[in-house]
C-alpha cells in the first residue's frame, strides 16, 4: 500500500489540527444567542477527541478521487462531510452520558456536558448539534444527487437502524448474555454504522465508482468492528487517565461486552481477522488508500 514511504502520524495529526479549525467555524458563536446552548454545544465538539471519523472521511475521499474532479470543491465537501459526521458522533456521546443512558462523569478527560452545564442544557446541546451536520451536508458543492446519497446515508446510519438503534438494544441487553452474533449485530449498529459512513461518505464526495464503493464497505465493515472490539479490551486492560473516561464501566454496568463472551484471548483473536480482512478489502483500490489502511493499523494499535 505504500505505507513506508509516508508519515501517517504527521498526515493525521495535520488532518485533527484541521477538522478541529473546520468545527471551530462551523459551529456557532458562544456570544450568539442564546449563548449558554451555543457554549455547550462548543465545549461538547472542540478540543478532544481522537477525529477517527473525520480521519475516515479524508482517506476515503483521497482513495476514491477521480481524474478531472476540481480538488477545491472536493476539498470544501469533504470538510463538511467530516464536520458532520463528528457533530453526530458529539451528540451521541453527550447523550449517551446522560444519567438516564450511561451516567457517566468523564467524557476525553473531562467532565461530561450535563456535569460541566446541566442535563436539560446537555439534551439540548446534542439536539442541536444533530440538524447542523445535516445542514452542511446541505451546503457541500458537488452534485445534487450526491448530496442526497450522502444525506440519506448519515441519516441512515444515526437512525433507528444505526447508532440509535443499536444505542437502544445496548440498553435492553444490560444483565443479559448475548450470543457473538447477538452482540456483533448490536455493534454494527451502535458503533460500526457510523465508522462505516464515515469512510463512505468521503467515496461519495469523491464521486467512487461502484467497484471502490464495494471495496470501501468491505474495509468499513470490518474496521467499524475492530473499533468496538478494541473499546471492549480497553475497558477490561486500560485506565482511566489513558481512557479518558470510567475504565471498567462495561463490567461494572454488567454490559454484555467482546471480552465477556468471547474472553480476552478470543477478543484479541477476532481483532487480528478484522485487521487482515479490512487490508485485504483495500487491496483493488491500490497506493490511494494507504492512508486507509494506516487508520486500519491504528484502531487496532490502540490495544497496544
Amino acid at each position: 500500500m505504500g505505507r513506508r514511504s509516508i508519515d501517517f502520524p504527521a498526515w493525521l495529526a495535520e488532518r485533527v489540527q484541521h477538522i478541529e479549525a473546520v468545527l471551530d467555524q462551523f459551529l456557532p458563536s458562544a456570544t450568539l444567542a442564546p449563548t449558554g446552548l451555543h457554549e455547550a454545544m462548543r465545549y461538547a465538539v472542540l478540543g478532544g477527541g481522537k477525529r477517527v471519523r473525520a480521519a475516515l472521511v479524508y482517506a476515503a475521499g483521497e482513495a476514491s478521487l477521480q481524474p478531472g474532479t476540481a480538488a477545491s470543491a472536493q476539498e470544501i465537501a469533504l470538510d463538511h462531510a467530516a464536520a458532520a459526521v463528528e457533530l453526530i458522533h458529539a451528540y451521541s456521546l453527550v447523550h449517551d452520558d446522560l444519567p438516564c443512558m450511561d451516567d457517566d462523569a468523564l467524557r476525553r478527560g473531562q467532565p461530561t456536558v450535563h456535569v460541566k452545564f446541566d442535563e436539560a442544557t446537555a439534551m439540548l446541546a446534542g439536539d442541536g448539534l444533530q440538524p447542523l451536520a445535516f445542514e452542511l451536508l446541505g451546503l457541500m458543492p458537488i452534485a445534487p444527487a450526491l448530496i442526497v446519497q450522502a444525506t440519506q446515508l448519515l441519516a441512515r446510519s444515526a437512525g433507528s437502524l444505526g447508532m440509535v438503534g443499536g444505542q437502544a438494544i445496548d440498553c435492553e441487553s444490560v444483565g443479559q448474555a448475548l450470543s457473538e452474533a447477538q452482540l456483533r449485530q448490536m455493534h454494527s449498529m451502535k458503533t460500526g454504522a457510523m465508522l462505516e459512513a464515515s469512510v463512505l461518505l468521503g467515496g461519495i464526495v469523491a464521486g467512487a465508482g461502484s467497484a471502490a464503493r464495494q471495496g470501501l464497505e468491505s474495509y468499513a465493515s470490518a474496521v467499524g468492528l475492530a473499533f468496538q472490539v478494541v473499546d471492549d479490551i480497553l475497558d477490561v486492560t486500560g485506565d482511566t487517565k489513558t481512557l479518558g473516561k470510567t475504565a471498567g464501566k462495561d463490567a461494572a454496568d454488567n454490559k454484555p461486552t467482546y471480552v465477556s463472551i468471547m474472553g480476552l484471548d478470543g477478543s484479541r483473536q477476532l481483532l487480528k481477522e478484522l485487521h487482515a480482512q479490512a487490508h485485504a478489502a483495500l487491496l483493488p483500490l491500490g497506493p490511494s488508500a494507504a492512508h486507509l489502511a494506516c487508520i486500519a493499523d491504528y484502531i487496532v494499535g490502540r490495544d497496544r
